[in-house]
């Protein structure tokens, strides 16, 4: 059969164009898991800068090449990780909410409280936070990625940002409380993971319950 011109000016199907925009989908659930594991697992022992494409691949038990089908460079597996421990973080917020919608005082108790204990039964997950804590992109990852996965963090403290509106407070009141709270927990969390809390010889759970009651007491005072 001849060549049309279209046929002759459309380039060749190669390996690496077939591949990438469905590398997600080439890989069943459970071998992306397996992958996401290890990586996982490498990342906490040698951190970002120290994990390579090749250490994954050894702690998966694969080839770098079949990493490489699936994520363009371990910037990619980490924004995977780190989107779906935002996802469950979101999820057990939500929880907290559903299925009734409870007075606004009741909805900024426990959105809050889940986000504290969301990160403080995962000390893990606090340390993959971090690169979004502490504002790093690392090379390769998209702007655009970046800014989703950030969303995503925003999205968690929602709750509580709306419900110190419909108490009263201002929108931008309300955003500078939701940024100490996220401080102050990240902070409470720090000291109680890495054990300084004891130099104070104070419990991270007792420090967090006083900062929402006064969150709590300043909201119910606030005027529009």
């Amino acid at each position: 059969m001849p060549r049309t011109a279209a046929s002759a000016a459309k380039p060749p199907l190669t390996a690496s164009t077939a591949v990438r925009p469905t590398r997600q989908k080439t890989l069943s659930d459970s071998r992306r898991q397996h992958v996401l594991g290890a990586a996982r697992t490498v990342f906490f022992e040698l951190g970002l800068e120290g994990t390579s494409i090749r250490e994954i691949a050894k702690q998966a038990g694969y080839t770098p090449g079949a990493i490489y089908s699936y994520f363009a460079s371990k910037e990619e597996v980490y924004a995977a990780l780190l989107g779906e421990s935002l996802e469950r973080l979101n999820a057990a917020v939500q929880a907290t909410l559903a299925p009734s919608a409870p007075k606004a005082e009741k909805r900024l108790e426990a959105a809050a409280r889940a986000f504290y204990q969301f990160y403080a039964d995962n000390p893990r997950d606090l340390d993959l936070g971090f690169y979004l804590f502490q504002g790093m992109q690392p090379r390769g990852l998209t702007a655009e990625l970046n800014e989703r996965l950030n969303q995503r963090l925003r999205d968690s403290l929602a709750p509580v940002e709306t419900a110190l509106q419909d108490l009263g407070m201002d929108a931008a009141c309300a955003l500078v409380e939701v940024t100490a709270l996220f401080a102050h927990v990240v902070g409470l969390l720090v000291l109680s993971h890495t054990g300084r809390i004891r130099m104070f010889r104070q419990q991270s759970s007792d420090l967090f319950a006083a900062y929402l009651q006064q969150l709590a007491t300043r909201a119910a005072t606030a005027v529009r």
